[in-house]
């Protein structure tokens, strides 16, 4: 199973608590856990892209790189890890995004792959004059598969005269072109995300569900099975979990209960009420279960939470490696620097799916563990 780390761009990382680690997003901070992650053997690094928090007393997400400058930045020291930046695909045209992406695999040496997003917080946009109006809920889908064929024509041929709704090329050029297919993830679970996904992707995102229930995103993977039987295209999940870990259950319970105890309900309720928004599709998937401010696990924006000891969060992610489809995990940490090193040392060695792994653990020690 492949395991990657979605990097602390924002503020706070992905905690809406006072009693979280509070800390402001640097290069030096997002350096030091890429690196670390490196040498533990970790497949990839995500980054997103918010262009507005959430306020509240934590200024949740207030505070944020741009993940395109960030990568190309880790990506000139970095020399095997794979590099995901995301697009903001309503502000950034596809020519642009493909020559930024064309840099950056110059940069990795072909390391760099992309994360497609459509926007699902209007004031992001609107703040900027940019917001479309309601409506782009509803087509958000149909003008991203237009982005991504001009991002194809682009990357694979060097040139495009797409002609569509939304974007109309004439000889639009790009070279150098990438030296390495240039992989593509979309997160959509809605019935159009998935359609998405199964006919341009590469990698479909999913969140976790619940607090140490790690096969609950079951449904997901086999909707998106079900979508690539009809395309034809092979196109894998990953799965977007939480990992608050310690040497025994019983402390890292302790610290998941004094995280929720410290709660920014004025960040939740705005992440609640941007959620509302999309009354033109249905909503998605995604977005409606990640802004429930109803549940105690919003407080972590209600991802999938894996809480326990090191031997119990092992077991729980080689459980996710048996559900079809699944090709790896996008993990968060209560405290990144911690809990990527934490990984490395504690929880990967008592992994049966990461034995494969060079890592800086000694072979002996990840034996005794397996054996344990």
């Amino acid at each position: 199973m492949n395991v990657g780390v979605f990097i602390p761009i924002g503020n706070n990382g992905w905690l809406l608590s006072e009693n979280a680690p509070q800390y402001q997003p640097t290069f030096e901070l997002n350096k030091q856990i890429t690196q670390e992650a490196e040498r533990y053997g970790m497949d990839f690094a995500l980054s997103m892209i918010k262009l507005r928090g959430f306020g509240g007393k934590t200024e949740f997400w207030d505070h944020n790189l741009e993940t395109f400058t960030l990568m190309a930045g880790l990506a000139a020291v970095t020399t095997k890890i794979k590099l995901f930046a995301t697009a903001a695909s309503l502000v950034m045209p596809p020519a642009i995004v493909a020559r930024m992406a064309s840099t950056i695999d110059s940069i990795s040496k072909g390391r760099f792959g992309l994360n497609l997003v459509t926007g699902w917080q209007r004031p992001e946009y609107s703040q900027m004059g940019m917001w479309p109006g309601d409506q782009f809920f509803s087509t958000r889908y149909q003008y991203l598969s237009e982005y991504i064929q001009v991002l194809r024509d682009l990357w694979e041929k060097g040139r495009s005269d797409f002609k569509g709704e939304h974007f109309k090329m004439e000889d639009c050029r790009l070279s150098p072109q990438p030296q390495a297919p240039m992989k593509v993830i979309c997160a959509g679970q809605s019935d159009a995300g998935m359609e998405f996904s199964a006919r341009y992707a590469d990698y479909n995102f999913c969140f976790g569900k619940g607090i140490n229930t790690p096969i609950a995103f079951k449904p997901a993977a086999d909707k998106l099975i079900e979508a690539t039987a009809k395309t034809g295209r092979e196109v894998t999940t990953y799965v977007l979990m939480m990992v608050i870990a310690d040497e025994s259950d019983e402390a890292a319970f302790a610290k998941w209960e004094h995280y929720k105890a410290g709660i920014d309900h004025e960040a939740v309720a705005w992440m609640a009420q941007q959620g509302a928004a999309d009354t033109k599709s249905g909503g998605d998937t995604n977005v409606r279960q990640m802004t429930d401010p109803t549940t105690p696990s919003a407080v972590n924006i209600n991802m999938g939470t894996l809480v326990g000891s090191y031997a119990s969060v092992a077991r729980m992610l080689d459980e996710m490696a048996d559900v079809p489809g699944t090709e790896g995990v996008l993990l968060t940490f209560d405290d990144f620097v911690a809990g990527v090193r934490a990984f490395g040392e504690h929880i990967q060695p008592l992994m049966k799916t990461r034995t494969h792994v060079d890592s800086p653990v000694p072979s002996r020690v990840r034996a005794e563990a397996l054996a344990a």
